[in-house]
């Protein structure tokens, strides 16, 4: 088994486990272009337990797209937003594990153990200097305190699930993602710094790690907020990272993992131009947006395909706060902006297709119907059989839409530059 994952990977969430193929060529098409992306199909315990699939599904999934497109370079499985209460559902089938430590954050670390954190740290200077980052870093005492008692024990948290994962795995077969992105404020540089600092003391060989950025990601559309501020925080935290390898020992291979991150059209250009420059890598993870790919796919084959995406609607509609429970935090739908559903009854394919597909310039596009099917996926799993059978019967039409959405909107403005 290897856990050498390329200096850029990608993860691809699949709901129904019909596009691993599709999502692999994309991949193919940026190594024949010369660059290199380990594909990551991840999936998590939330979407798992709504649509009724099993990790096993997606190990399974990704050993066939492999197979059929002999995929020559690694690719893993990840067990997305893990805990210790759901990581062993996952052990078997995964070999990448993001820990998620976003309930603990905020929780305090024993006195004992926030004493002995605080005497290992005394050996930095009150002003830590960062290269790549023109302010100057305080760590005084009470800075440090306070970084301790919000992030210790929730690094502690991902220490205890590392472990318990090698117990079931051995050490160093599977990667490790350490996830701060559900924290309530972005992380200063001094606290990416000295979280990473506790994570070298937890021997945590994070491969990747995700810290909270300023503004909302949100489910399937773009980038909502300051992208002069995004532009600095991701700057910053790329210079924090390196200079973290070297002073903790940590893996080369550690980089900035960004969560919810497909249809970030606006940020892409801005983090491709950051990591060329720093000559960093990067894990985007993206998931519902094949998902979208595949409606839109049905709508755009009219008849039967058209009629049920339809009809999901209504029912999700209907069902709004059932769908969007899950979601609170990751989603801002203005319920008035929502087509009716005897709207949406009355479109062409064209109009459903020019209302949900992701292209700002299309008048039609609305990004609150965007996202309202996005999170619907559930009332398709409620309807398995009759949609699978509708994916299976337009297959080549959503292949088609998959890959060209992974490749051409995520890959190449990302990772290529075009």
């Amino acid at each position: 088994m290897t856990t050498n994952i390329s200096k850029y990977s990608m993860g691809v969430g699949d709901r129904f486990g019909l596009e691993g193929v599709a999502q692999l060529r994309a991949f193919q098409a940026a190594k024949d272009r010369g660059v290199t992306i380990t594909p990551v199909w991840n999936k998590s315990n939330r979407e798992h337990s709504l649509i009724g699939t099993r990790p096993r599904e997606v190990r399974a999934e990704a050993e066939a797209a492999v197979k059929s497109c002999q995929w020559s370079g690694p690719y893993f499985v990840d067990a997305d937003h893990i805990g210790l209460a759901t990581v062993d559902k996952f052990v078997g089938a995964s070999d990448f594990f993001t820990i998620d430590v976003a309930d603990s954050i905020g929780k305090t670390a024993s006195d004992a153990s926030i004493a002995r954190y605080m005497a290992e740290m005394q050996r930095f200077p009150a002003v830590l200097r960062i290269p790549g980052i023109a302010e100057p870093v305080t760590v005084d005492p009470a800075s440090l305190q306070e970084i301790a008692s919000k992030y210790l024990y929730a690094v502690e948290e991902a220490g205890r699930v590392y472990r318990h994962i090698v117990q079931e795995k051995g050490e160093g077969n599977f990667v490790t993602e350490v996830s701060f992105d559900e924290a309530n404020t972005p992380q200063t540089p001094a606290e990416l710094f000295f979280i990473l600092a506790a994570a070298a003391r937890e021997a945590i060989p994070a491969a990747t790690v995700a810290p909270k950025f300023t503004g909302e990601f949100l489910k399937g559309i773009d980038y909502v907020g300051d992208i002069e501020r995004f532009s600095r925080e991701f700057e910053e935290d790329l210079a924090v990272l390196e200079f973290a390898k070297q002073t903790f020992s940590l893996p080369a291979s550690l980089k900035l993992s960004i969560h919810s991150g497909s249809d970030k059209f606006s940020l892409y250009p801005i983090m491709h131009r950051a990591i060329k420059q720093a000559g960093a890598g990067l894990h985007l993870k993206t998931a519902g947006t094949t998902w979208l790919e595949e409606v839109i796919g049905l709508a755009a084959a009219g008849g039967e395909g058209l009629a049920f995406v339809k009809a999901l609607y209504r029912d999700a509609y209907g069902r709004y706060d059932e769908m969007a429970k899950p979601y609170l935090t990751v989603i801002a739908i203005d319920r008035q902006a929502l087509p009716t559903p005897a709207k949406v009854d009355s479109w062409s394919a064209q109009e459903y297709v020019e209302t949900l597909e992701h292209n700002q310039a299309c008048k039609r596009f609305n990004i609150h119907f965007r996202q309202m099917v996005h999170i619907s996926f559930r009332v398709a799993a409620e309807k398995r059989s009759q949609y699978l059978a509708l994916l299976n019967a337009n297959r080549s039409s959503i292949e088609s839409h998959v890959s060209h959405n992974i490749l051409k909107r995520h890959i190449e403005p990302l990772f290529l530059g075009t």
